[in-house]
């Protein structure tokens, strides 16, 4: 797969139009994940996919080293996601400071019985979507507050706070599946 890339990569920095296509085919699927996870519509995903490869191709000569191409991408794809979601959807940050808590949680003893079935795509999509863009960039993207402030334009105090409603909104949605669970025993 290395050697493959490498090949591929450097005749798609010459513009070669299967080599671009191989490059599409590798890395289309994964990516419209990420964009999905951000934009929550399938549509938007795909818009979102075909900006990115776009911009990629168009500017290929900027990755310098094959096994780089796919962080790249990615980048470049959670870019034009945000960029998306700004353009399509109003967001609404409210600009305060919040100190990260920590979620206590007594002694538990779990077994199969309290275990939930989460599909995590799902529960994401449910999730509004400034606390969404947040938590996906602080989690999955291990971005500090400070980038996330730089990368969404807003205080890094807001980025806490974000995140912090992220985490109460997830807590509060895992108790409703657990009720949920509970009242259909």
């Amino acid at each position: 797969m290395s050697d493959d890339l490498e090949h591929i990569f450097n005749l798609a920095t010459h513009h070669d139009r299967k080599a671009q296509r191989a490059l599409y085919e590798m890395f289309s699927g994964k990516m419209l994940f990420i964009a999905k996870s951000y934009t929550n519509n399938l549509h938007d995903a795909e818009d979102v996919l075909s900006m990115a490869f776009y911009k990629a191709f168009t500017r290929i000569a900027e990755c310098r080293q094959a096994k780089s191409f796919p962080f790249w991408l990615r980048k470049i794809v959670i870019n034009e996601s945000i960029d998306c979601i700004r353009k399509n959807q109003n967001l609404l940050y409210v600009d305060f400071d919040v100190e990260d808590e920590s979620y206590e949680s007594g002694n538990e003893n779990f077994d199969d019985d309290n275990v939930l079935d989460i599909n995590l795509e799902d529960t994401l999509e449910k999730m509004p979507i400034g606390y969404k863009i947040v938590f996906n960039l602080y989690v999955f993207e291990e971005k500090k507050h400070q980038e996330i402030a730089e990368i969404l334009n807003i205080s890094e105090g807001t980025s806490k706070s974000q995140l912090s409603k992220a985490k109460n909104w997830l807590r509060e949605f895992f108790k409703n599946k657990e009720n949920e669970k509970f009242i259909k025993k």
